[in-house]
């Protein structure tokens, strides 16, 4: 293999040669991983080749250790330490260490990431203790080049979060810290060098907690973030913007000092700075100020309740709101016409932090906003009409509503007018103002004045401009959902548009002008009009599901034909649109749907047969087959037999994860519906969900529904599941042992373990009633040790959810039914158990549901108790 080449190949334009070239390099690694690293890292140290192979070797050998799933990345570390002897890894850490100190910043760049990446494998491990000094030292007294290489390299290592790292690095936090405070100093005359070291600083503000903690070390950091915000270089600038947003974020509680002193001041002059990213960044300093506020006020309020220590909180944003917000009001007026919609701006940052604002400061933020709006709303330079609208748009969450009511009342005739006016983007704007009105202060909205008007301007907005299609749908779906009145009612108030409006838009969704958002929209709104409708409207709901299987079965013939890229698309796009509204008419119509179970199946049925293995609308294909089974119950098993192969191609399809959680979901809808008539198909149902639980290729998002669904099939066949028993009861025990005091810093992972934990106890509540009800309950007896084992581990970790604790209840109980005679009374007499049950009772944030299910819960524990002891 010519390396050299395969290098080059790897940034190849033609895609097959790339993909070859790839191809290569990994069954390289997989052949002979010490070979591979040894040649590209002499290949990304030769300085006598050219650049592009010598970046491709760094970039190869950082993605040899890195993946975004934890397993992988796991994996692709232990191999580094494993698989390697120490001469190689030694060798190619000199290599990388080496190449920071070529002249061409791209491929010490590309170096910098690999020498980050094998630091987050080692300096966890104790291991590599002389880089960290290495590269500090390099910043001291190292070339221009080798200073901002050494520069990169610290701020690669530092924004990786995994929680061992970042406590390794804690250690280093003086010497780094001193590094990268002199690159930043303003009397470094290098730009890209102080660029380099105010990133740096950036990514390392989070383990100097230390540091900034002394008065003395904080003051200097901030005097030298602070003057990097008057550099003449605008990135240097936009990276001193970005530490002060950290710092807000990370340490508000020491921020008054610098706020009064300084930050007011010079956020405001970056708000007006002429570079548009200094700009936005300074207005996002805000944005992150009023987050930490919100932030501190809900939990301050928890904190009384529960009469523990509160935040500081010193109100910044209520303070500067005479001086901040007219600058957000003038950056709401500096639009770009040519933006698409999904850029993000100054003008969408402005109005972003003004939303912010509003929730932050509340009331306080009304009158400024006002002010403007009654100044600028009938102006003639459209910019400030499209800035009022949006401004009063953006406060209408935040302020109490009753001192919303009125204003709210008073605006809609104005802004309902303006959806006739004559720029786009003003109507565009207007409609999105409605949408928030509509989603936040709904009450405030007349059904007799107001909603006739502001429906027939949406649908009108709607059918006149496809860029204001977005902003219609979304105000009209709030306006369903808002207006929807009590669930089984005869009429509500958008009765009487709902025939229009579906008729609307249907028309909506097969005008030759809507692209494929507008159309997608337009189902959507469709969908949760249906989804809300009153009784009296089913009839039309019906007609319109007979409109939306003609469509969805003469779009079928149209997958046998030539189709372009773009067309086959367009078609995925329909078909989706279409699966969805007919899931929304058979979740509202629910079992009268019978009379067209069977033209709908055999849609869905050829629609399926039509389809690859690749293909993005199985999964929607798929969901309606769920609802049905669910409105049919034991209706449902005439389909089986035609239905199951699709469903076990699914189930099996570990290569689109999506499709395969659809699959998961759709098993629980199908045996709930069926009940014992699912038997049959258990077998299958059960091997493949096993066989998910070990696949390496669908991530642990799965797992949890994977155990609900084990529950489902117990309670779906009862005494039946005892073939199952054993094999599921050893997974939920090993899915039980993992333990939160592992990598605890990591949410992600905290919040994996809770709905793990929620599809144990869904799993084991569906075994014990299967057991209970069966009069097999003898069964379980030797599973409820490990069962109240992990009731226990839950009793004691604070990290649990409601829904958590709920199920916990329900086992509790559940078990105490299986095993009525005190069989197993001595468990319940542990004392966790009875603090456990009170604490799910007594907890006044938790829902009748949940204090229904622990007063049961406490019944069956007395009773247990009760009993003499064994």
């Amino acid at each position: 293999m010519d390396i050299n080449q395969v290098l080059k190949d790897t940034v190849s334009p033609d895609p097959t040669t790339r993909q070859n070239a790839e191809t290569q390099l990994v069954q390289a690694a997989d052949g002979d991983f010490s070979g591979y690293v040894r040649t590209l890292s002499q290949e990304l140290a030769n300085e006598q080749a050219d650049v592009i192979p010598r970046m491709a070797a760094a970039l190869s050998l950082k993605n040899s250790l890195t993946a975004r799933e934890f397993s992988r990345l796991k994996e692709r570390q232990d191999r580094w330490q494993q698989a390697l002897p120490a001469d190689v890894r030694n060798g190619s850490k000199a290599f990388a260490l080496q190449t920071l100190k070529t002249n061409d910043s791209r491929v010490s760049a590309q170096a910098a990431q690999f020498v980050a990446a094998i630091a987050a494998i080692e300096l966890p491990r104790n291991q590599w203790p002389e880089l960290m000094p290495i590269l500090v030292e390099n910043v001291g007294t190292g070339s221009d080049h080798l200073k901002q290489a050494s520069l990169q390299t610290i701020g690669y290592i530092c924004e990786n979060q995994d929680a061992n790292l970042q406590l390794t690095l804690s250690q280093y936090s003086n010497s780094i810290l001193t590094a990268v405070v002199q690159g930043a100093r303003r009397e470094e005359p290098n730009t890209d060098v102080r660029n380099s070291a105010i990133t740096a600083l950036s990514d390392s503000l989070e383990f100097v907690r230390s540091n900034f903690e002394n008065e003395g070390e904080r003051n200097y950091i901030m005097q030298v973030i602070c003057e990097a915000t008057q550099a003449n270089d605008t990135r240097i600038i936009q990276g001193a913007y970005g530490c002060l947003n950290r710092i807000m974020a990370l340490y508000y509680d020491r921020m008054f000092f610098y706020m009064e002193k300084a930050l007011f001041g010079l956020t405001v002059q970056g708000m007006k700075h002429e570079d548009e990213d200094v700009a936005k960044l300074a207005v996002e300093f805000w944005c992150t100020v009023c987050e930490e506020e919100i932030s501190i006020e809900d939990d301050n309020a928890q904190a009384e309740i529960e009469g523990s220590p509160t935040r500081p909180y010193f109100n910044f944003s209520k303070i500067a709101t005479a001086e901040v917000v007219p600058v957000l009001l003038d950056l709401l007026s500096k639009q770009d016409e040519d933006a698409a919609d999904d850029e993000y701006n100054l003008q969408r940052a402005a109005y972003q932090c003004l939303q912010l604002w509003a929730q932050s400061v509340g009331n306080a933020v009304v009158q400024p906003v006002l002010q403007y709006v009654e100044a600028n709303i009938r102006s003639e330079d459209w910019h400030l009409r499209d800035a009022s609208a949006s401004a009063f748009g953006a406060i209408m969450e935040g302020p109490d509503e009753k001192m919303l009511d009125n204003i709210v009342k008073q605006a809609l005739p104005i802004l309902i007018g303006m959806m006739s006016d004559p720029s786009i983007l003003v109507k565009d704007s207007v409609a999105f103002t409605l949408g928030r009105i509509s989603e936040c202060v709904a009450s405030s909205i007349d059904t007799e004045k107001h909603l006739p008007g502001l429906v027939e301007s949406l649908f009108s907005g709607l059918a006149s401009h496809p860029r204001m299609a977005s902003s219609c749908c979304w105000a009209l779906m709030n306006l369903a959902n808002n207006f929807a009145g009590e669930p089984g009612a005869e009429t509500n108030p958008m009765t009487n548009y709902f025939e229009a409006s579906v008729s609307a838009l249907l028309q909506a969704t097969e005008r030759n002008d809507a692209d494929s958002g507008v159309r997608t929209a337009a189902y959507e709104v469709l969908n949760t009009f249906i989804t809300n409708a009153a009784s009296k409207s089913l009839p039309t709901i019906a007609a319109v599901s007979e409109q939306i299987l003609q469509r969805l079965e003469g779009s079928i013939p149209l997958r046998q034909q030539a189709l372009s890229v773009e067309d086959r698309l367009t078609l995925d796009d329909i078909q989706t649109s279409l699966c969805t509204v007919v899931m929304a008419v058979i979740q509202r119509i629910d079992s009268e749907i019978a009379p067209q179970a069977d033209r709908i199946m055999n849609g869905l049925l050829q629609l399926l047969s039509s389809l690859n293995s690749k293909s993005s609308v199985a999964d929607s294909a798929l969901a309606p087959a769920g609802a049905l089974a669910t409105a049919l119950g034991a209706g449902f098993h005439k389909y089986m037999e035609a239905f199951k192969p699709y469903l076990f191609k699914a189930l099996n399809n570990r290569d689109e994860p999506g499709l395969c959680a659809v699959a998961i979901g759709l098993t629980s809808d199908v045996v709930r519906a069926l009940e014992q008539d699912s038997q049959p198909y258990c077998d299958d149902f059960m091997n493949a969900l096993l066989e998910n639980l070990r696949s390496t290729s669908l991530g642990n998002q799965f797992k949890p529904a994977i155990l609900q669904c084990f529950g489902d099939i117990a309670q779906a066949i009862g005494g039946a599941f005892e073939t199952y028993l054993k094999v599921v009861a050893q997974v939920l025990d090993q899915a039980a042992s993992i333990s939160t005091n592992e990598q605890q810093q990591s949410y992600e992972v905290l919040d994996y373990i809770v709905s793990l934990r929620e599809g144990i106890m869904d799993a084991w509540a569906g075994a014990i009633i299967a057991m209970t009800t069966s009069r097999k309950a003898d069964r379980l007896k030797e599973f409820v040790d490990a069962i109240f084992r992990l009731l226990h581990t839950i009793s004691m970790d604070l990290n649990r959810s409601e829904a958590l604790l709920r199920s916990s209840m329900g086992v509790l109980g559940d078990l105490a039914d299986a095993f009525p005679n005190g069989e197993i009374a001595d468990y319940y007499r542990n004392d966790w158990v009875a603090s456990m049950v009170k604490e799910a009772k007594s907890n006044r944030d938790h829902s009748a549901r949940t204090i229904q299910t622990a007063k049961w819960a406490r019944e069956q524990v007395r009773r247990q108790t009760s009993m003499s002891k064994s």
